[in-house]
C-alpha cells in the first residue's frame, strides 16, 4: 500500500512537470516562486521571445515523443524474449536523405520568423522619447535626453540597512528586499522608448525580464535598445553583469504609468527656470541749482520794479 502511494506522488509530480507548459500560459510579467516557464512580459519584444520560446517546445516535445516512443515500440515489440533475432542494418540512401532533409527543414522554418523578430528587437526607430542609462559601482543613472531631467538610482536604504546589520528579512515584511530603489525610472506606456546603454566604470548589465531583453553597459561604448511597455505597472530587475563586491545590491525599478500622468511627473521634475533679473530703476534727474533761473522766468537785470519806478 505504502509502495503504491510512492508511485502515486511519483505520477503526479510527472503530470505536473508535463502540465507546465500549458500552464505558462497564465503567468505574470515578474517572475515568482515555483515558476517553471519563462513569463509573458508586457511589451512586444517580450512576447515575442515567450512565442518562440513555446514554438520551439512545442517542436522539441513532438520529437520527444515521437523518438522515445519509437523506441519503446521497438523495445516492446522486437524484444529477444519474443524470439526477435538481432537485424544486420546496411546503408539505407533513403532512410538518411529522410532524417537529415527532415530536421533541416525544421530548422529553417524555426530560424526564419526568429531571425525577423531578432531584427525587430533592434530597430530602434520612430521613437518618441530616449532614455540614456549609465552603469556605474553600484548605482544607475538615468537622463531624458532633450528633457533636462536626470538622477541616480541605487539600492533603497531600508534594503541597504538590513543587509548590513545581518537582519533575517522575511517575505511577508521585505517583499521586495534587494528589489527597491530610492529613485525608480517612469517611463509612458504605449510609447516606443529608446535606450542608450554605457557605463562609467566597468561593465554592467541593464536586465528587466518583463521587458524582454537585457543589453551589457561597457565603458566607452553606446550599446542601443528599445521597449514599448503596454500595461501599466512596476517592473523590477538586476545588474546581470559580475560587476564587482555589491554587484548584488544595483536593483533596477521600471514604474510604467499613463501618458498624462507621466507628462506631470516630467514637469515636475524638470529644474525651475531661472528668474529674470530685476530691471534697474531708471536714474532720477539731477535738479537744477537753485539760483539758476530759466530765462522765460529771469527778469532783466538792469529793469527796475514797477513800484521803484512809480517814486520816480
Amino acid at each position: 500500500m505504502m509502495q503504491a502511494k510512492g508511485w502515486w506522488k511519483r505520477w503526479m509530480a510527472a503530470g505536473a512537470l508535463l502540465a507546465a507548459p500549458a500552464l505558462a500560459w497564465a503567468q505574470s510579467a515578474d517572475p515568482h516562486r515555483w515558476q517553471l516557464n519563462m513569463g509573458r512580459g508586457v511589451t512586444a519584444s517580450s512576447q515575442n521571445a515567450y512565442e518562440a520560446h513555446m514554438i520551439v517546445l512545442i517542436v522539441c516535445v513532438v520529437i520527444g515523443v515521437i523518438v522515445f516512443g519509437a523506441m519503446g515500440y521497438a523495445m516492446f515489440k522486437f524484444r529477444r524474449s519474443k524470439g526477435a533475432v538481432a537485424a544486420q542494418f546496411s546503408h539505407n540512401t533513403t532512410a538518411e536523405v529522410i532524417w537529415t532533409v527532415i530536421p533541416v527543414l525544421i530548422l529553417i522554418a524555426m530560424a526564419w520568423p526568429a531571425t525577423a523578430k531578432l531584427i525587430a528587437m533592434y530597430d530602434t526607430r520612430n521613437s518618441e522619447m530616449t532614455v540614456k542609462v549609465t552603469g556605474y559601482q553600484w548605482m544607475w543613472k538615468y537622463e531624458y535626453l532633450g528633457e533636462g531631467v536626470a538622477f541616480t538610482s541605487r539600492l533603497d536604504r531600508e534594503s541597504d540597512r538590513i543587509r548590513q546589520s545581518g537582519e533575517q528579512p522575511t517575505h511577508e515584511a521585505n517583499p521586495h528586499y534587494l528589489l527597491d530603489v530610492d529613485n525608480r525610472l517612469v517611463l509612458p506606456v504605449d510609447t516606443k522608448v529608446r535606450f542608450v546603454i554605457t557605463a562609467d566604470d566597468v561593465i554592467h548589465a541593464w536586465w528587466v525580464p518583463a521587458l524582454g531583453w537585457k543589453q551589457d553597459a561597457i565603458p566607452g561604448l553606446i550599446n542601443e535598445a528599445w521597449t514599448e511597455i503596454k500595461e501599466p505597472g512596476v517592473y523590477r530587475g538586476q545588474c546581470a553583469e559580475l560587476c564587482g563586491k555589491d554587484h548584488g545590491f544595483m536593483p533596477i525599478v521600471v514604474e510604467a504609468v499613463s501618458k498624462d500622468e507621466f507628462a506631470r511627473w516630467l514637469a515636475a521634475k524638470k529644474p525651475a527656470p531661472a528668474a529674470p533679473p530685476a530691471a534697474e530703476a531708471p536714474a532720477p534727474a539731477a535738479e537744477a541749482p537753485a539760483d539758476a533761473a530759466t530765462p522765460a522766468d529771469a527778469a532783466p537785470q538792469d529793469a527796475a520794479p514797477e513800484g521803484a519806478a512809480a517814486q520816480g
